[in-house]
């Protein structure tokens, strides 16, 4: 998920409208806050104690300041030359959904400069960031601690897609588990334990490295995505997948995670929003 090169006006509406809902969401805390700690006029005590007036003022104050995670997130994007690599419209329509769902669990494939803008927008939930760059982990932790990021090895290649996808149509690959202990080859088996343990509200396919024949490619990692939400207990999940416009990230995704299962398209964003299927053994892999 490191930068591409975008045009500047993406930059400036991306910051907008991150600069906008920032800001709502601090009038909407204190509104909320002013409104529950108010009492009417008739029935307020009176009291001749000052330092309990300055004690109730302060609290109120302290009550609605922005968070310290979202004031890094401002001043970072407010400041920050680089261009996303998603441009304003494709992140809106992700921004869309974690308006309505946050605080959720939500998994991201890969880790950049816009990491710190999606666990802002997903404030008080949990989201967890995998990447196969040891060293750009490091350099990201360094500036942004607060962001919860692991490792991930992946043994596959661009250039072995097309024998991935065969694989990827037999009964291994089509029964509904655990990816953890699936026997298909497309299924990531080394992530954190933690990662299977969660049921995963939205996830993020924007990485691996995918440009370049010997790149490890997004084979594996859209398969696992749509195989999570298969075996999550009930509900839906949320899927996404970035650079669509590649061969691999367009026939795996509709593959894997279904065109019937497809809710929008925008540029090289697609929008999947997968059902669980351990409720309904007798559903198929993709909706007919």
């Amino acid at each position: 998920m490191r930068p591409k090169s975008q045009q500047i006006t993406n930059l400036k509406l991306l910051l907008f409208v991150v600069f906008l809902a920032f800001f709502l969401l601090f009038v909407l805390r204190s509104s909320m806050s002013s409104s529950q700690e108010s009492i009417p006029p008739t029935s307020q005590p009176r009291t001749s104690n000052p330092t309990k007036e300055v004690t109730a003022t302060n609290c109120s104050q302290a009550c609605t300041k922005i968070p310290r995670s979202l004031t890094q997130a401002l001043i970072h994007y407010t400041t920050s030359t680089i261009t996303p690599q998603q441009t304003h419209k494709e992140i809106s329509v992700s921004a869309k959904i974690l308006e309505e769902k946050s605080p959720c669990n939500f998994l991201v494939f890969g880790l950049g400069h816009d990491s710190l803008m999606w666990s802002s927008l997903n404030y008080g939930g949990r989201t967890v960031f995998l990447e196969e760059d040891e060293a750009w982990i490091a350099q990201i932790k360094r500036r942004f601690p607060m962001l919860e990021s692991y490792h991930v090895t992946y043994d596959s290649k661009v250039n072995e897609a097309a024998n991935l996808m065969d694989v990827g149509k037999g009964p291994e690959c089509t029964a509904v588990s655990d990816p953890k202990f699936s026997m298909c080859q497309l299924a990531l088996k080394g992530l954190p334990s933690e990662v299977y343990e969660i049921e995963w509200d939205l996830i993020m396919v924007d990485a691996p490295t995918g440009y370049y024949e010997e790149a490890p490619g997004r084979m594996t990692a859209i398969y696992t995505a749509g195989m999570m939400a298969r075996n999550r207990k009930e509900g839906e999940t949320e899927v996404f997948v970035h650079d669509v416009n590649r061969e691999v990230e367009n026939k795996f995704s509709k593959s894997f995670l279904c065109e019937g299962y497809m809710k929008k398209q925008e540029g090289r964003l697609r929008h999947f929003t997968i059902p669980s299927h351990r409720d309904d053994l007798d559903r198929p892999f993709c909706p007919e």
